[in-house]
């Protein structure tokens, strides 16, 4: 059972924080430890006993008070967002004729059609098929 436990420790320096970190990490089922010199806090999360871990800061010399022991709390699920649609509009082709300088010959090159693009393209703003 993960839980965390919050301690009221008399820390003076950052000698004493390395102490009292080692001792604390050396405890089996400890996942994490974290201390605050400026608010003497020292706080262990994982499966362990919080009276092996007021044990092991005593021996280190220093006076430690339990403030909380909780169950960890499970970060919350993200919530399922919808994606995001963007509709773009179609753009609609219209057949425009492009009268011809020089005959064509039909039977052997067949008759292009283009159409204009309502909107400016890479392409120069029609489409030639």
């Amino acid at each position: 059972m993960h839980q965390r436990i919050e301690l009221k420790v008399c820390m003076d320096c950052e000698k004493c924080k390395r102490n009292i970190l080692k001792s604390v990490a050396k405890l089996s089922g400890v996942d994490q430890v974290s201390a605050d010199l400026e608010k003497h806090t020292l706080v262990v999360v994982g499966d362990v006993d919080p009276v092996c871990v007021v044990k092991s800061i005593r021996k280190t010399g220093k006076i430690v008070k339990i403030v909380t022991v909780g169950q960890l709390k499970k970060p919350d699920p993200p919530t399922p967002t919808k994606p995001v649609t963007i509709a773009y509009p179609h753009p609609t082709c219209e057949p425009i004729n492009i009268p011809h300088l020089h005959p064509v010959c039909t039977d052997v090159y067949p008759r292009y059609i283009a159409y204009e693009q309502p909107y400016p393209c890479e392409t120069g703003g029609c489409v030639i098929q």
